[in-house]
């Protein structure tokens, strides 16, 4: 049997939203949506937990519910590393097969200069696991009254990077987040950082051609967001790419869980 060649979702969730109802976060769903949008599998995590203080209930629920469905859907747990024993979590993940652990500056109020985001990047690279850093769910003009957590800033991303030459993806960032991250790096350490491209704009702002354009294709990475976003918003963008000096891109130039893996692999 062949290796499946389609790309990994790098961003999806299983599990409710405490703000809003999402639409059907169940795993057998979200295999269903892969097919449909043309992924392989998806690095999975687990929504609730984002917002809890203590992350291992919510990685045993995830590991829990992808059993079934290992084949397709990956763990991506939680690593709170200012929590008691997450050196433990970080273990755990290695034995699940974790391709990468889940990680929510925002929500838990950790700034640039908090040495324990440095210290989870050093291990994350002993690891081989990519960290992956969510930056924001919902964009401020949705944003539930309640919901106090601030996008994560990219002076942390910028000191995660610096402290460790670890492997990672920054999750829902847009356009100025971006720039302000990459062009603040050393060469060295932006070819270490990646972006998932769900949460750029298309035409007219064209945020997503000139980020092409300037960072490369293979700086961004391709997913669903499902079930927080329109899971086909990655194929617009690349579809409304324009067609004028060569032809329009495809999954296979841009990042995605089977290249990031391999990266996070020679980046020991």
């Amino acid at each position: 049997m062949t290796a499946d060649s389609r790309p990994i979702d790098v961003t999806a969730w299983i599990g409710g939203y405490p703000y809003r109802e999402v639409p059907h976060p169940d795993p057998e769903i979200l295999v269903r949506v892969l097919d449909r949008e043309g992924f392989s599998g998806a690095w999975v995590g687990h929504l609730p937990g984002a917002f809890h203080r203590d992350p291992v209930p919510s990685n045993r629920a995830l590991f829990k519910a992808l059993a079934p469905f290992r084949e397709r859907l990956h763990p991506a747990p939680i690593v709170r590393p200012d929590w008691p024993g997450w050196e433990h979590q970080l273990a755990e993940a290695q034995n699940e097969g974790a391709p990468a652990v889940r990680v929510y500056p925002g929500q838990w109020g950790l700034g640039p200069n908090h040495t324990a985001l440095a210290e989870l990047a050093h291990a994350c690279k002993q690891s081989a696991l990519v960290m992956h850093v969510t930056t924001k769910f919902e964009d401020l003009r949705q944003r539930h009254a309640i919901d106090g957590a601030a996008d994560v800033s990219a002076a942390t991303v910028r000191g995660i990077a610096r402290h460790a030459k670890t492997t990672l993806l920054i999750a829902g960032a847009g356009r100025e987040l971006i720039e302000e991250t990459h062009w603040g790096l050393t060469p060295d350490e932006q070819s270490r950082v990646f972006y998932d491209a769900h949460w750029l704009w298309g035409p007219p702002e064209d945020h997503f051609e000139h980020l092409v354009n300037t960072l490369g294709a293979e700086r961004l990475a391709v997913s669903t967001w499902w079930p927080m976003r329109l899971s086909q918003q990655i194929h617009a963008l690349i579809d409304l790419l324009p067609d004028t000096e060569k032809p329009h891109k495809t999954f296979a130039e841009f990042a995605d869980g089977h290249t990031l893996s391999a990266f996070a692999k020679n980046n020991t």
